[in-house]
């Protein structure tokens, strides 16, 4: 019995003495203070996580030689081949029918360039009793509409007139000439039609330039002011109209059986043009050169699909080996990279390569390497440890700490962003702290025992 409380008592004075001695169990953990530097300890949170990601940071580059391809660009000779002739043979060449939006007939407006025509009573018995008006109108045969609008009068000056109609420019005259105590009594006329025009051309007997007068310029009166069409061949005829940037197609044939479209109003600016895509009269000539065309082509294409497959080896072969160089400098670290530290309680202890051209969160770096041993690692104890770069702050070290006991917490670490040479750092569980512990001294109460028997 004296025996056995000797070795306890020897056993307890062994583990007061390996205590004393400082050769107890020491596990790593963030502390405030580190030979000197600061350390801030900061929870993260859906705020501060905001915080952290503010450092800058941009993720290295793959060299230009892994996004390029070998493909050097057109050919030469890869050009679109001509499309073969239309012919009465072909099947499913129906023109598309596409009317322009009507117009509302209006009153003409004058505009620029046209010319008008002042005709005042002659009830003078001389030349020289008539009004500087009259005398002006029989030496100029009216008066032409300047840029800016307006037509010059002897005696009176200008007067605008453009934009109104003919009822419009009358009592403007009429007003001007009364403040001018010249007779009034006149008359107004356009004698010449020149700003609002349509052109027509194409398969027509004579391509003009036809001008809109009082009357509103319908479709058909626009065709027979150029002498009517001269297409041959109707079924692959039509008529487009270019207006306001838009096309517009009628086929010849529609417009025939429908007489509605000639009636279709014409505006200042259209342009019509009958156009036929088959010419009987040409069609030997067009398939000659086409057919000559298409052959010549061929050929080009055939060299140039070889030229470019052998510059487009020649590339590739260079970039695989860029490639395959720059492989085998990473793999020797030749090449530059930014890494991130595991350290405490997470599977593998070792250090993590920031990827190429993408940002990489705690997540990311965790669970890549298998996350963390939940039965030694505390969950409440996870912390981002990222020193300073400011060299006034002496190695300020701030440690973003995760408590993940709770679980949504986790989301956290999906959104916080790495920066090259965070140490990620994880705590023992105190229960862990305890067992390693034991397990070292085990030896030396052990030892303490045997030499006590």
């Amino acid at each position: 019995m004296a025996a056995k409380k000797l070795a306890k008592a020897l056993l307890l004075g062994t583990f007061l003495a390996t205590g004393a001695c400082g050769v107890t169990y020491h596990s790593p953990s963030v502390k405030q203070q580190a030979q000197g530097a600061e350390v801030r300890v900061v929870a993260l949170t859906a705020q501060t996580v905001l915080v952290a990601n503010r450092a800058a940071y941009t993720p290295r580059s793959l060299p230009d030689v892994f996004s390029q391809v070998a493909y050097p660009g057109q050919m030469k000779g890869l050009g679109a081949l001509p499309e073969p002739p239309m012919h009465p043979g072909n099947a499913g060449l129906a023109l598309e029918t596409r009317l322009p939006p009507s117009l509302n007939p209006e009153p003409y407006r004058i505009g620029v360039g046209d010319v008008l025509l002042l005709a005042t009573k002659s009830a003078a018995s001389t030349v020289e009793q008539l009004t500087g008006l009259l005398a002006a109108q029989n030496q100029r045969q009216g008066y032409t509409v300047r840029d800016d609008g307006a037509i010059a009068i002897p005696d009176i000056g200008p007067v605008t007139l453009a934009g109104m109609t003919l009822d419009e420019a009358e009592a403007k005259l009429f007003q001007v000439l009364v403040e001018n105590q010249i007779d009034p009594a006149f008359s107004l006329e356009v004698s010449e039609f020149n700003s609002r025009r349509v052109s027509v051309g194409g398969a027509v007997r004579n391509p003009a330039v036809v001008p809109i007068t009082l009357n509103p310029l319908n479709l058909s009166e626009a065709l027979a002011a150029v002498g009517g069409l001269t297409a041959k061949d109707r079924e692959y005829a039509s008529i487009r109209l270019y207006r306001n940037g838009t096309l517009y197609q009628i086929p010849l044939e529609t417009f025939v059986k429908r007489p509605e479209l000639g009636k279709t109003l014409l505006t200042d600016g259209d342009a019509i043009f009958v156009d036929t895509s088959y010419d009987l009269d040409r069609a030997m000539e067009y398939y000659t050169q086409t057919l000559r065309a298409t052959e010549l082509k061929r050929n080009a294409r055939h060299t140039a699909l070889q030229e470019l497959q052998a510059e487009m080896s020649m590339r590739r072969q260079v970039q695989m080996d860029l490639r395959d160089n720059y492989r085998t400098r990473e793999e020797m670290g030749g090449n530059k990279r930014d890494y991130v530290y595991l350290a405490g309680e997470v599977r593998n202890q070792g250090r993590f390569v920031l990827p190429y051209n993408q940002q990489v969160t705690l997540a990311d770096v965790l669970y890549d390497k298998g996350g963390f041993n939940t039965a030694t690692g505390n969950p409440a104890q996870i912390y981002v440890l990222r020193a300073s770069s400011d060299p006034e702050e002496f190695g300020a070290v701030t440690a973003w700490h995760l408590d993940a006991r709770n679980a949504i917490n986790i989301t956290l670490a999906t959104r916080m962003e790495m920066r090259p040479n965070d140490v990620i750092f994880i705590e023992e569980q105190p229960i862990t702290k305890w067992g390693r512990a034991l397990q070292q001294m085990f030896p030396t109460i052990l030892g303490s025992a045997s030499a006590v028997n």
